[in-house]
């Protein structure tokens, strides 16, 4: 029997996603799990895609654009509180912050984060602001099992 959970959002990042953005993770089931990614103001992800989930994600503030490539299908979308996105499996995506508050959004991964190795860097839209170690990837794997 699956127990039940809840959590608090953790007031500090638990880790630094493979895009360069703030993670934080809060829960998960079997087929899936949710975590809370912040961007601070000014700065541009490092493009990835992902080898097997799929994710929704729902921005909660702050203001930016989402590119996202998925083979001849190509598009930048401007995203603020309110909008809610799908980032298919093998999807090319990148984003980035604008305006004077970080951009914050809810996630889903379906099925759950499998591990450091899940998000690979790819060809981005724009130049990105940071690039993040392999301890991070692994700190974000161990974080997820955990979780």
């Amino acid at each position: 029997m699956t127990e039940f959970m809840t959590k608090r959002l953790p007031a500090a990042p638990d880790v630094t996603a493979p895009d360069g953005s703030d993670v934080r993770i809060l829960l998960g089931l079997q087929g899936g799990g949710c975590a809370h990614f912040e961007l601070a103001c000014g700065k541009t992800s490092t493009a990835v895609a992902h080898r097997t989930i799929e994710e929704i994600w729902f921005f909660l503030k702050g203001r930016g654009e989402m590119w996202r490539k998925l083979g001849e299908q190509e598009e930048i979308v401007s995203v603020d509180p309110g909008i809610c996105l799908t980032i298919p499996v093998g999807t090319h995506f990148q984003f980035r912050s604008f305006g004077e508050e970080p951009l914050a959004a809810f996630g889903v991964s379906m099925p759950p984060w499998p591990g450091a190795d899940e998000a690979y860097p790819v060809a981005g839209y724009w130049e990105a602001s940071e690039s993040k170690s392999d301890k991070d990837h692994d700190k974000l794997q161990t974080k997820r099992e955990n979780s």
